[in-house]
């Protein structure tokens, strides 16, 4: 199929915010015209520019209407007034929707962009056609314990007592605290939970073009984006399956895609996720860890085109 200048097109939009002056980056892939589809990245303290310079052109071609944003105060939409609450995540997604003219858009949530898309589908269930969790993020505390015990035998078994000595650290802190997210997510890293099994030469290709990318050179982090987040928002360390649970009943089509080697998860956190969306409407993919857009970005693909159908 061939198409226009107009329909291929990338547009750049920084976007004003109603509820400030301050900018939000926004970058929208492929036709106005075509289904949108709405990315939300991870943090407090990511941005979107792994899932553009990998995966949101792709998605546009296979005809879709991608936009892509980094949220008030994290990647390139910096703003030193930004509150990092999920109120504001969700007056600026409602602004960003009316900038693009939406009316409605499938939102696509990762890791604690999970959460951020949860709360604003179940807040706005009008405005959501579907809600996609991509290795998001729904029981935070149960997520951290599962991290702790696992680590914790993993270290036993390598006697490894540093780490054994860093995980008793941990869990003297307090549990709601932007440091104890960082020490959990920290020994995870460490321990290799965040990489795909077996790197395969596709996914070796896409973060090496990435890294060499636009994208790569503008992935900035905001340090004090965690910090503001911890200090400004009460829902810190939240559980969403009963808000999931309700957001079905309001008409949304609930979908997920999840790595089976995710190591942040345990086994019956992908069981009970799956429970709540339903096996027909949710993929666990093969030989992939937490990105999934990047670790099997054909399947990942694959997966969201069949779900934009149902």
């Amino acid at each position: 199929m061939k198409y226009t200048f107009f329909q291929l097109f990338t547009a750049l939009h920084l976007i004003a915010s109603q509820a400030c002056s301050q900018q939000i980056y926004s970058k929208a892939y492929g036709n106005p015209k075509n289904p949108a589809i709405i990315y939300i990245h991870g943090g407090p303290r990511g941005n979107a520019t792994l899932f553009e310079g990998t995966t949101a052109p792709l998605l546009a071609q296979k005809g879709f209407y991608v936009i892509a944003y980094d949220r008030r105060g994290e990647g390139r939409s910096k703003d030193t007034a930004a509150t990092m609450t999920f109120n504001e995540a969700i007056t600026d997604l409602d602004n960003l929707m009316q900038e693009y003219q939406l009316k409605t858009a499938t939102i696509l949530g990762h890791s604690f962009g999970g959460i951020v898309a949860t709360l604003f589908t179940n807040a706005r269930p009008k405005r959501v056609k579907r809600l996609i969790l991509a290795g998001a993020l729904f029981s935070q505390q149960e997520m951290y314990d599962h991290i702790l015990k696992s680590t914790s035998q993993t270290a036993i078994a390598k006697e490894d007592s540093a780490m054994l000595k860093q995980i008793s650290y941990i869990k003297t802190l307090n549990h709601n605290s932007a440091e104890f997210r960082k020490k959990c997510y920290e020994i995870a890293s460490a321990y290799g939970y965040f990489r795909m099994p077996y790197s395969t030469p596709q996914s070796i290709q896409l973060e090496a073009d990435y890294k060499n990318s636009e994208f790569g050179r503008a992935n900035i982090r905001n340090d004090q984006a965690p910090l503001l987040f911890y200090k400004n928002e009460k829902q810190v360390n939240i559980d969403t399956k009963q808000i999931l649970r309700n957001i079905k009943t309001k008409g949304v089509k609930l979908f997920g895609i999840y790595g089976k080697q995710d190591r942040i998860f345990s086994n019956k956190q992908l069981q009970d996720i799956q429970n709540i969306i339903g096996l027909k409407y949710f993929d666990t993919i093969d030989n992939c860890s937490h990105y999934p857009f990047v670790d099997q970005q054909k399947i990942f693909v694959d997966d969201v085109v069949k779900f934009m159908k149902l």
